[in-house]
């Protein structure tokens, strides 16, 4: 992966991931049962998946590497990275609302925010990126919420490609652990800036480094 400019992304809220021209990497974490009948069929199978539960998708390779522990956390051994069309994900964004309460976004009404994030079927929340080591740095990540219709355009429309990385996930963490971080770099996804529609940055916040 090519490691953000720290310069350029101190303190700021971007979107990087991996992507082409029409597609966008995202990731989750799941239990073995899950993960594997999605691998399967290419898309979410319910059951064992549940279409009415949040599920969380996250464009960042190392958050969701800190969120499951490098894949050791229960329920969270498979990592799946997942290709979505790009005008999903930007359908995503368009329709979804920021998970804490923002004065400036929300022209410091917080009951029009209650109820918007009540109704959006698409939840967004910034945390702090993590480096190899997966400790927080100083630019955040996001990670985004699907919900209701959100949640069935992902499975039915979206969906693209899943690909199994457990086996790649694991083989980094062992080189860490190993201390060949050098070796862990050129395993890394390449992650870049995402350049998300303008009239979209405004609806999360987000600071626009171009």
């Amino acid at each position: 992966m090519n490691l953000p400019n720290k310069n350029l992304l101190q303190g700021e809220r971007v979107i990087r991931a991996t992507y082409d021209e029409d597609t966008i990497t995202v990731y989750q974490a799941f239990s073995k049962e899950i993960a594997l009948s999605a691998v399967r069929a290419q898309t979410f199978v319910s059951p064992p998946f549940k279409m009415d539960r949040m599920t969380w998708i996250k464009p960042s390779f190392l958050w969701m590497m800190y969120r499951s522990g490098w894949a050791t956390k229960q329920y969270q051994e498979c990592i799946l990275a997942i290709k979505i069309k790009r005008e999903g994900f930007n359908w995503a964004i368009k329709n979804s609302c920021l998970s804490h309460f923002n004065n400036q976004i929300h022209n410091n009404n917080y009951e029009e925010w209650k109820n918007k994030l009540k109704n959006s079927p698409v939840r967004i929340q910034w945390d702090p990126e993590r480096n190899i080591l997966l400790e927080p740095m100083h630019f955040r990540s996001i990670q985004i919420g699907l919900s209701g219709v959100a949640v069935e355009k992902y499975v039915s429309e979206w969906i693209q490609q899943i690909v199994n990385i457990t086996e790649i996930c694991e083989i980094i963490r062992q080189k860490i652990e190993e201390g060949k971080l050098n070796q862990v770099k050129e395993l890394l996804p390449n992650e870049r800036l995402y350049p998300l529609p303008a009239n979209l940055e405004l609806n999360i916040n987000h600071s626009n480094p171009f």
